[in-house]
């Protein structure tokens, strides 16, 4: 059995991926399961940057193939903020202080103006092959108040505007059926049998 390193130490993002690759009989790790100590410095201008450079760093180290993604928030009326900084937004990873930030941002912003979408890139590498890359996105709007009580990061502030509801609102697995990163999983998985074979 090969092995695919994710390069995280989420149980709930690696128990995704487990379930995603199990189809393919491969043995899943995280970085979680090494000793080592991984120095990555997410400095990319973009998410397809910053998943490469954790793909890139863990794979130097370990000689595995290793994927990675990145995924944020990009609202139009703060100019793509905040993006891939989305985690950090207001500080480090705080999820009520990061939504705080964004409701006082777009205080006196209208509704028909708040459009924003959740976008995630997911990238795997391999010490002698080429580099995958998908994409997924969902549009939507940022609400005035959180709504629902599923969810998490920006969840609670984001309308899903092809359903007519609130990210937070959605069961697990009505959200991963229109998600940015179940959408992203989706075409990895697409083009991830082909790009196994070329190791």
């Amino acid at each position: 059995m090969s092995t695919i390193v994710i390069a995280t130490k989420n149980a709930g993002k690696a128990l995704e991926y487990r379930k995603m690759l199990a189809p393919h009989h491969i043995e899943v790790k995280t970085l979680a399961d090494f000793a080592d100590h991984f120095n990555i410095n997410e400095n990319g201008k973009s998410f397809e940057e910053n998943a490469t450079i954790k793909a890139q760093t863990v794979m130097n180290q370990l000689h595995l193939p290793v994927m990675a993604d990145d995924s944020g928030l990009v609202v139009d009326a703060l100019d793509g903020r905040p993006g891939i900084h989305s985690a950090r937004y207001a500080g480090d990873h705080d999820d009520d202080a990061n939504n705080r930030k964004l409701l006082a941002e777009l205080k006196n912003v209208p509704m028909e103006q708040r459009t924003a979408h959740f976008h995630t890139t997911i990238v795997a590498v391999q010490p002698n092959g080429p580099k995958l890359v998908a994409n997924g996105r969902v549009d939507g709007h940022i609400l005035k108040a959180p709504q629902g009580e599923n969810g998490f990061g920006y969840d609670p502030l984001f309308y899903v505007d092809e359903i007519n509801k609130g990210m937070a609102e959605l069961t697990a697995d009505e959200k991963n059926a229109i998600s940015h990163r179940g959408r992203a999983m989706r075409e990895f998985m697409n083009k991830f049998p082909d790009w196994w074979q070329e190791q």
